[in-house]
């Protein structure tokens, strides 16, 4: 999924950039030219304060439950049985 994400940002910095890659223009440099950071990079860093948020929440909230929830194990490999 992250490299989808990539790709799709860095579509739209050639289109920002007005380049294309016939140009022959790294992508690490068109990011320094449109002065953007990688989009990675700013979702992993939300979803550590993400993480410090929910860890703070009091028992009660909705996103600390869902925090601490279990979820059951994997039913059986294969196809369902008959019944």
């Amino acid at each position: 999924m992250e490299h989808r994400i990539s790709v799709m940002d860095m579509r739209m910095l050639w289109c920002m950039g007005g380049t294309t890659q016939l140009d022959r223009i790294c992508n690490q440099n068109m990011r320094v030219r449109v002065g953007v950071a990688a989009i990675a990079n700013k979702l992993r860093e939300a979803r550590v304060r993400w993480f410090g948020h929910v860890l703070r929440a009091k028992g009660d909230k909705i996103c600390k439950i869902g925090f601490d929830l279990e979820v059951p194990e994997k039913g059986p490999k294969g196809r369902p049985k008959k019944r």
